[in-house]
């Protein structure tokens, strides 16, 4: 039986952390990045992500981001 793309999984990594700067992307500690979790699906992630964003809106150097690992785990995949 195919999978249908609502039980297909790609995986996404919610995280987010204190950046030095408004103008770049390094972190202040790389030991206080939040990883907030792993998701089965860009939906749910985003979800997450915007639950953190929203407890952090008072910091304006803390930054969270949706990464799609099932890009990382598989590249040739999303060429096709």
């Amino acid at each position: 039986m195919a999978e249908s793309d609502d039980d297909k999984q790609l995986l996404h990594l919610v995280f987010g952390g204190e950046l030095e700067s408004l103008k770049g992307m390094k972190f202040r500690d790389l030991n206080a990045l939040d990883i907030v979790g792993v998701y089965p699906n860009y939906k749910t992630a985003q979800a997450a992500w915007k639950a953190k964003a929203q407890q952090t809106v008072d910091n304006a150097h803390m930054r969270y981001f949706v990464v799609h690992l099932h890009r990382l785990l598989d590249p040739e995949k999303d060429e096709q």
